[in-house]
């Protein structure tokens, strides 16, 4: 999926920045930073979720879209909290990407019937 949305952004000849599970370290941050920047020419930040890991801040991203879930809700969650971070002055929005009537949506569905249940247990 990743794939196809970067060479999508190359034919359209749109600057991105993007973390996956083979940029390390220093080159995280610098890509983070110049997602970041007030001037910056970047708009998409391809992020793939388990790739991200905590601690990254992209108050930048006012809209986060998710296209490929987790079977883990919080992996999900944890996403589109990179967005909601201290120092985020705009609302953001929150889309997913789901095929209907697939395996996607009955694994969508599982996975929020499984957030519900943490939900439950965490609050009794």
């Amino acid at each position: 999926h990743t794939l196809s949305l970067a060479s999508f952004f190359l034919f359209r000849r749109y600057l991105y920045e993007r973390i996956d599970g083979r940029v390390r370290g220093n080159l995280r941050q610098a890509a983070i930073d110049r997602f970041s920047k007030p001037d910056s020419d970047r708009f998409v930040f391809l992020l793939c979720t388990r790739a991200g890991g905590l601690g990254i801040n992209l108050t930048a991203a006012d809209t986060c879209i998710i296209f490929d879930s987790d079977w883990n809700p919080q992996n999900d969650l944890q996403a589109q909290a990179r967005c909601h971070r201290i120092g985020q002055s705009k609302a953001v929005k929150v889309y997913r990407l789901i095929t209907r009537n697939s395996y996607e949506r009955e694994m969508f569905d599982k996975a929020s019937l499984k957030l519900g249940l943490d939900k439950a247990v965490l609050q009794s």
